[in-house]
């Protein structure tokens, strides 16, 4: 095998073990389900409302952040109970900062859509 074409093959290997991570996110991770099905309305509503290119990117930066950060949340802390199992406060206080991380992420995707679904909604009215 030439070494472009090695370079290729890991580059597409790198695609399925990053696929195989969104998979297990998903599948495992409760609360990225919920993301996940918060994301999937986000999308039908903003297809529903018909909303502009500019008000797309942002929902769109939105769910990945969420998404995102979700995942991080949850390697670390898979991270975490591996290195250290038993209960620690260092572990906690890791655990809580990304859990914290992920919160404010929530939040500030959560006000982006409603400052662009509440006028939307209130014209259908």
């Amino acid at each position: 095998m030439s070494p472009k074409s090695s370079f290729i093959h890991k580059r597409i290997a790198s695609f399925g073990f990053a696929f195989n991570g969104i998979w297990q996110l998903f599948r495992k991770e409760k609360n990225a389900q919920i993301h996940l099905i918060a994301a999937i309305i986000a999308i039908a509503t903003s297809a529903y409302l018909r909303i502009s290119a500019i008000e797309w990117l942002f929902i769109i930066a939105c769910i990945s952040s969420v998404i995102t950060a979700e995942g991080i949340n949850s390697a670390l802390e898979e991270l975490a109970d591996f290195i250290h199992p038993e209960k620690h406060d260092k572990i906690k206080l890791i655990k809580d900062l990304s859990a914290g991380a992920v919160l404010v992420t929530a939040i500030g995707s959560a006000t982006i859509g409603l400052i662009i679904f509440i006028p939307k909604i209130i014209l259908l009215w």
